[in-house]
């Protein structure tokens, strides 16, 4: 479908590609990776025509169409969403517009025209594609009242979606896509990576959401060493195969390092003798054939390093008390109740729209209450890194100056190698943060946050601009915080290496899942179920005719107490839990009174054994108390939150 043979291209003195080769075929589904820098976006601008290689070839087969995502900066005019969506074509676009302001004239050869276009948009696609267009719109989260808004009126994360709705209705061939999911929320993701799954064209695209590449390429090319290195499978299989081939690479230079040093070692010793001066030369020459295997590249080393620690905060570290919120007419949350503890790491998912950011603010303190309460817990200290981010940073500073100004004593070298982790190394540092780009400023909001952490951490999108390396640190980062964290991602790699709880915003409900993500989707799944099976029983049982209003109230109150009951069984449930638990740590703490009594009785030691025995008893107890005491307070807090979305229900009753 589209070959590049022995492409080289270089810029400025620097070589990214040198005798590079790319075949892609119909089908193909490929992960394009590589460090910032690297040459991607040039790659595709090549495959695009935008810019020319230095030398080799590239051939495509006749008619071949490509679609292209860029990062970010897509153009825009007046359309409206819809008018974007179905612009599949220059042709297509104006007959969709032209049919549907027909002025309609009534001359003869104005039906003839308006006859010829129709029959033209049938051919292109007719309504179909408007039909399709609204279907990717929905599911990339617009709502039926985008559709006729202007672009222009948007922010460029919405303008961003709508030109990949436009991609995906027209089916390019092959479809190139740069960093597609930095505009997503995660049920949009979501939903974009099923639909790529069966998407018919072949796909070629860069991204930093290794979950996302596992889920859809079926091979990866890495750009390294100025070449195009294809490698089989996904993402985690490239990981495998790269870290053997290394091996192999670096065990092939040793041996011919060894094996010159042998051959001059020989020449060192004989090329001054007359009997061996031949077999000297001879030996310089066997050199000087070898084809040389360049010493391997070593990868950047992975961060070694201990971030400063927040002030230990009380249990209960933030509450929100019967909040209300609304813009306008349009009501978020009412009577919000909300509670996080010491140490938990909280992500919150729910569809766009839904008010996860809106929560954030609120927890933060940056949205007013309209009505409730705040409770901030025992010496919290709160920080909020939004999707906005960069208003925190001194324009006029360098790098390094703007990392050196933090509270907490630290060395230039030690702000060096936390800066080398978010990908500012060498002399990068001494750049004015006025010239930076929007990912290098949030990358290095990221960096003064985690030099001087709150105890209270709230995180809006903190992966979007982040490359692998850089998402990397943060998570390092993170998983040595000692705080409290609730976030917001659509980085499903993200979450799964730190979420330990769920908390889905819908509807302005919160629902608790007390797991990770895995646990999050088994739980989705099982009430996905269940409501299907709901539903079939109810059109198993139904006659023939539609169901009635009375009928459809029945079932939906039947379907409410069966959801209550559940409820007040699983509550019952984590009482009896708590109750078991109070009762054991009461048991074993009168044990642990009575041998230690036993211990200060002199008596005792008459029986060496019977000494032993308490002692070693008496070690189980001091073990296994706070092992209870720990389950007792996660029990107690589910209870707790249970009992609050009890609460909450009755009172929307």
């Amino acid at each position: 479908m589209l070959t590049l043979a022995g492409i080289t291209k270089s810029y400025g003195g620097r070589t990214l590609f040198r005798d590079a080769t790319l075949c892609l075929v119909a089908g193909d589904r490929v992960g394009l990776v590589g460090p910032n820098g690297a040459g991607k976006t040039t790659l595709f601008k090549i495959l695009l025509g935008e810019e020319s290689a230095d030398s080799g070839e590239i051939s495509c087969q006749r008619g071949l169409r490509i679609g292209y995502l860029p990062q970010e900066n897509a153009p825009v005019n007046d359309e409206t969403v819809l008018e974007l969506a179905v612009a599949i074509s220059p042709e297509y676009g104006a007959l969709w517009r032209q049919l549907r302001t027909d002025d309609n004239t009534q001359t003869e050869s104005a039906h003839h025209l308006h006859d010829d276009a129709h029959a033209r948009f049938d051919e292109l696609g007719g309504y179909r594609v408007e039909v399709k267009a609204r279907k990717i719109l929905l599911g990339l989260s617009f709502r039926e009242a985008d559709f006729q808004r202007p672009l222009r009126e948007m922010s460029g994360g919405w303008v961003m979606r709508a030109h990949l709705a436009r991609l995906l209705v027209m089916e390019p061939d092959l479809l190139l896509l740069d960093e597609p999911t930095n505009h997503l929320d995660l049920e949009s993701l979501l939903w974009f990576q099923e639909y790529l799954k069966s998407f018919p064209g072949a796909i070629l695209m860069t991204s930093h959401d290794r979950e996302f590449l596992n889920q859809l390429v079926g091979a990866i090319v890495e750009i390294r060493q100025e070449r195009l290195i294809r490698y089989t499978g996904n993402y985690d299989a490239y990981l495998e195969q790269r870290q053997a081939a290394e091996e192999q690479l670096l065990a092939a230079y040793k041996n011919q390092q060894r094996e010159m040093a042998r051959l001059m070692a020989f020449v060192e010793r004989f090329r001054a003798k007359n009997t061996k001066a031949s077999q000297a030369q001879s030996k310089l020459k066997q050199i000087e054939r070898m084809e040389k295997i360049a010493a391997p590249v070593a990868d950047d080393p992975e961060l070694d390093f201990q971030f400063p620690q927040p002030e230990r905060s009380g249990q209960r570290v933030i509450e929100l008390k019967d909040v209300r919120h609304a813009y306008g007419d349009h009501v978020v949350y009412e009577r919000l109740n909300f509670l996080a503890e010491r140490g938990q790491r909280i992500v919150l998912v729910g569809p766009n729209g839904a008010g996860k950011s809106t929560l954030l603010k609120l927890l933060a303190g940056v949205l007013p209450l309209q009505a409730g309460e705040r409770v901030v817990g025992y010496r919290v200290r709160v920080g909020y890194y939004a999707q906005y981010r960069t208003e925190m940073l001194n324009p006029n500073r360098t790098i390094l100056e703007e990392a050196l100004d933090t509270p907490q004593r630290v060395t230039e070298q030690y702000v060096r190698t936390i800066l080398g982790g978010f990908r500012f190394s060498g002399d990068d540092v001494f750049k004015p943060v006025r010239v930076l780009s929007g990912g290098e400023k949030s990358r290095l909001a990221l960096v003064k946050l985690l030099l001087d952490p709150p105890n209270l951490l709230l995180m809006d999108e903190p992966t979007t601009h982040l490359d692998m390396a850089s998402t990397d640190a943060l998570l390092a980062a993170l998983d040595q915080f000692e705080g409290t964290l609730i976030f917001i991602s659509h980085d499903v790699y993200f979450i799964r290496s730190l979420a330990q709880q769920v908390v889905r915003v819908e509807h302005g409900r919160l629902t608790h899942y007390a797991g990770g993500y895995d646990y999050y989707l088994e739980k989705r799944k099982e009430q996905s179920a269940l409501t299907q099976n709901a539903l079939l029983d109810v059109q198993t049982k139904q006659a023939p005719a539609n169901p009635t209003a009375a009928q459809l109230r029945r079932e939906q109150r039947r379907q409410a107490a069966e959801e209550r009951n559940a409820r007040l069984r699983a509550l019952r449930e984590q009482r009896q839990r708590v109750n078991e638990l109070e009762q054991q740590i009461f048991a074993l703490e009168q044990r642990q009174t009575e041998l230690t009594r036993s211990l200060e009785d002199p008596a005792t030691y008459a029986d060496s054994s019977k000494t032993v025995a308490i002692n070693r008893e008496l070690q189980e107890l001091v073990q296994r108390l706070p092992e209870l005491h720990s389950e007792w307070e996660a029990a107690a807090t589910q209870l707790q939150q249970m009992e609050n979305e009890m609460a909450d229900s009755q009172t929307r009753k």
